[in-house]
């Protein structure tokens, strides 16, 4: 997601010094944050395990499109990250198909009983339907563009398909464990869906966790994950008091274990170094009634973060430290 859209003023962040340490206190909230900060460290700030040709490595993922300097999606947007207008505009019309479901969870696992959502950000038929992604969806406490296109890599590989491809393997290692795993495209539809459709996805499901998986569109030199939070916010018809603790404890145990998992540092860009963000102006976590976070995995505009997402040993990687933050926090 880039921090860039209409009507959009991004978030000035704070500016840290490069790679520098975790902060005592989350390393108290987030453990062993600190051991995986050490690996970032000893290895240089995190190798490309295979380059962009890196070899898919998830069992049972389904391939996306190889990186390429021909990809159609451009460096558009996101919705989420744009703050949409105040003036009221037609409802949304039916979604273009339902959500898609992988089968219930067979056997036993640890998460047997336990449903989880992956949202893979944006869609990568998104570039075809500009007129239906930008139709304004009422996310509660504002109107705002039903989606973008998402950002994409200087030489073309779009977001959508990135977000695709690491949800695939997030799925696959959580149904390992036991848990339902339902996404909420999974390339099957036109476009879509729209914010507040994501959000909804996950309530009427039931979920015992949510996570909404991204790259980010910032400027070269920007680097790192960051893990984004719902903050209290009780306005129209977003209501986050009930899961913004549970939100906290997700984000935390996330951000922990993709350190370790990937390598790879928190943001030097945002959230102090922890990489950790709290935000009350994205519908998708405004509207959910489920401990929801939303993960931007590296800057796509970055050519080292880049080198990253395109690999496939990598996005294994942080398909892994994703999981095992949601495995910890549905265990306790």
């Amino acid at each position: 997601m880039s921090y860039t859209g209409p009507d959009f003023e991004p978030p000035q962040p704070r500016r840290s010094p490069l790679r520098r340490p975790l902060t005592v206190a989350v390393a108290a909230l987030v453990p062993g944050a600190l051991l995986g900060w050490g690996v970032y460290a000893a290895v240089g700030g995190g190798a490309d395990d295979g380059g962009p040709n890196g070899a898919d490595r998830a069992a049972g993922a389904r391939p996306s499109a190889a990186p390429s300097s021909g990809g159609a999606a451009s460096a558009s947007d996101d919705a989420e990250e744009s703050a949409g207008s105040s003036s009221p505009a037609p409802a949304s019309s039916k979604p273009s198909a339902p959500a898609s479901k992988s089968a219930p969870a067979a056997g036993s696992g640890p998460l047997k009983g336990k449903v989880v959502v992956i949202d893979p950000g944006h869609n990568p038929a998104n570039f075809r339907h500009a007129s239906e992604i930008n139709r304004k969806v009422n996310v509660g406490t504002h109107w705002k563009e039903c989606d973008t296109t998402g950002t994409a890599t200087n030489a073309g590989w779009p977001e959508a398909e990135f977000t695709l491809d690491v949800a695939h393997r997030l799925r696959t290692l959580l149904e390992e464990r036991g848990a339902t795993v339902k996404l909420t495209q999974d390339g099957d539809r036109s476009y879509g869906p729209c914010v507040d459709e994501r959000a909804r996805i996950g309530n009427e499901a039931h979920a015992d966790a949510a996570i909404s998986i991204h790259a980010d569109g910032s400027g070269a030199g920007n680097r790192g994950f960051h893990v984004i939070m719902p903050g209290a916010v009780h306005d129209g018809a977003a209501d986050t008091r009930a899961v913004v603790a549970p939100s906290a404890e997700l984000g935390q145990r996330v951000a922990g274990n993709f350190v370790r998992a990937t390598g790879s540092a928190p943001s030097n860009y945002l959230g102090d170094g922890t990489g950790l963000v709290t935000r009350t102006d994205l519908g998708g976590l405004n509207l959910s009634t489920v401990p929801k976070v939303f993960i931007e995995c590296g800057n796509m505009r970055d050519g080292k973060d880049a080198a990253l997402l395109t690999s496939g040993s990598w996005r294994q990687k942080a398909a892994q430290g994703m999981s095992e933050g949601i495995v910890s926090f549905l265990r306790g």
